[in-house]
């Protein structure tokens, strides 16, 4: 026989942790789980605030992709005309040979 559990309480001196708090704003929580956070909200001036404020700044960051500046075409088309070989962060063998031989010569004078 398997015991139920009653769901639990918060108590006085707790709060919601921050990740509640953003999976609470996100409404990622299950039923049980958002039902409770939101009758400890009811009582916890200081856990709404969190979520107020959890919630502008969701609300901020969404309303921020609408004002994404765009790119010129001119910009775009100046940058696709840079050489390829310019851009290659690759080192080249020659410089490798050569740092090689500078470092083997610093070696052998000491």
């Amino acid at each position: 026989m398997t015991m139920v559990q009653p769901p639990r309480r918060f108590g006085s001196t707790e709060h919601l942790a921050s990740e509640a708090v953003a999976a609470f704003v996100d409404g990622e929580l299950r039923m049980a789980a958002y039902m409770r956070a939101a009758h400890h909200l009811s009582m916890c001036p200081e856990c709404a605030a969190e979520v107020e404020a959890q919630q502008q700044a969701r609300h901020a960051l969404r309303s921020a992709a609408d004002h994404v500046p765009r790119m010129p075409s001119s910009l775009l088309g100046t940058l696709s005309n840079i050489p390829s070989h310019l851009c290659d962060p690759s080192p080249h063998p020659q410089a490798e040979e050569g740092f090689a031989a500078r470092r083997w010569s610093i070696l052998r004078r000491r």
